[in-house]
């Protein structure tokens, strides 16, 4: 079900979901080269460490002035903004939630990732690229974040052809071996 690239020294693995392809490879966020690339954002969509103080520095200080405009970001609601000097278009901004092992934690999570989508959508953004949301200092562990990213995302593709390319981007071997294993036996 799924393709290794040979050509890159990262990991790669593509799977066909209804018309469109669930991409995971290992990288840089702030690399993609997708219509739009998702932050996982804090709720006032500042810069900040990991993913979100990435995505700031490379796309320059323009993205912090627009996303003061915004009025912040609750958890599980998105926001877009321009990529500025990314090579993405767009930046999708999503609050993940700092896990507690509450029963609302995987609702949240999933509602990330299905809002980034519909923001997508509305957008006529036809490849976008995700961090592993809420999986770094908002300590969600990685293989129950990976089972809702991985379901979440199958979910909205089999009814949205319009998308034509998600793209997990996981920072690290081990992050990505977890993502592929759970891609491979939720989607086979």
């Amino acid at each position: 079900m799924y393709t290794n690239n040979k050509e890159d020294s990262l990991n790669f693995a593509k799977y066909k979901v209804g018309n469109s392809f669930l991409e995971l490879v290992e990288g840089d966020i702030t690399m993609q080269d997708t219509d739009a690339i998702v932050n996982a954002a804090n709720k006032r969509l500042a810069p900040g460490g990991g993913v979100a103080g990435a995505i700031h520095r490379a796309a320059g200080p323009k993205l912090w002035e627009e996303c003061k405009t915004l009025g912040g970001c609750e958890t599980g609601e998105a926001k877009i903004t321009k990529g500025y000097n990314l090579k993405a278009k767009y930046v999708i901004h999503t609050v993940g939630p700092v896990y507690s092992g509450s029963p609302e934690d995987p609702v949240n999570l999933e509602k990330c990732y299905k809002n980034s989508l519909e923001l997508a959508s509305k957008n006529n953004i036809k490849t976008i690229a995700f961090p592993s949301i809420s999986t770094g200092a908002f300590g969600y562990p990685i293989k129950e974040a990976s089972e809702i990213a991985i379901k979440a995302i199958a979910s909205y593709l089999k009814d949205h052809p319009e998308i034509e390319v998600v793209r997990m981007v996981l920072y690290g071997r081990s992050d990505w071996e977890v993502y592929k294993e759970t891609a491979d036996s939720i989607l086979s």
